[in-house]
């Protein structure tokens, strides 16, 4: 299902996850690391505010395991 116009959808990939932690320095309130280090989605449907550091994070993820859908 297509996000609503203006609506990012993130996504998170565990199975490819290197554990490099980026996502979860750079957007804090959208991604987080478990005990192994792996990503944790907190937020798939971030609003207006925490877009900007969410693309951040997709773009410094080195494994590509977080995405954006618009």
């Amino acid at each position: 299902m297509k996000p609503m116009e203006g609506t990012v959808k993130v996504s998170a990939d565990r199975t490819v996850c290197i554990g490099a932690g980026l996502c979860a320095l750079t957007a804090p309130e959208v991604f987080n690391q478990d005990d192994d280090g792996l990503v944790e989605l907190l937020m798939p449907d971030p609003g207006a505010d925490r877009q900007a550091a969410a693309r951040r994070a997709v773009g410094l993820c080195p494994s590509g395991a977080v995405r954006i859908t618009e």
